[in-house]
């Protein structure tokens, strides 16, 4: 090291790291643990490890391991695979709702937007496109 300073800074440096990896291990380990409890598919052990997985990430945030926004969205990930595990083990297979279509695909404009659309016929509908207007040249 050139500098006193930079030694020290060095080994301050040194010492950070090795707290930070292990909050960021002990984080990581609970939220895999939580994603295996709620493949599981028991409902009270994957609220007690959801519930360690969300405190683990807070306290990462807290600390600046992490920073809050990747907290944020793992909670957000974590919550949103568990209450769609709690969704599915309360709602029997019978009353299950079909599929639904992706809002792309080849639906027929209904006659009412048919009508709508040539009456207004200056007017362009919802995702129509519009004609480029031409600017005036200076």
């Amino acid at each position: 090291m050139a500098t006193r300073s930079a030694a020290k800074a060095h080994r301050q440096s040194i010492k950070r790291r090795l707290r930070n990896r292990a909050v960021k291990s002990a984080t990581k380990t609970a939220i895999k643990r939580a994603n295996d409890v709620i493949a599981g598919g028991d409902f009270d052990a994957a609220r007690e490890a959801v519930r360690i997985a969300i405190s683990s990430l807070d306290r990462a945030a807290r600390k600046g391991v992490l920073h809050p926004n990747n907290a944020g969205r793992h909670k957000s990930r974590l919550l949103l695979r568990y209450n769609a595990s709690v969704a599915a083990l309360q709602t029997p297979v019978a009353e299950r709702p079909a599929r639904k279509e992706k809002q792309g695909t080849a639906k027929a404009a209904t006659p009412k937007e048919a009508k709508s659309s040539a009456k207004t016929s200056g007017k362009t509908s919802k995702g129509a496109k519009r004609a480029p207007v031409k600017k005036p040249k200076r």
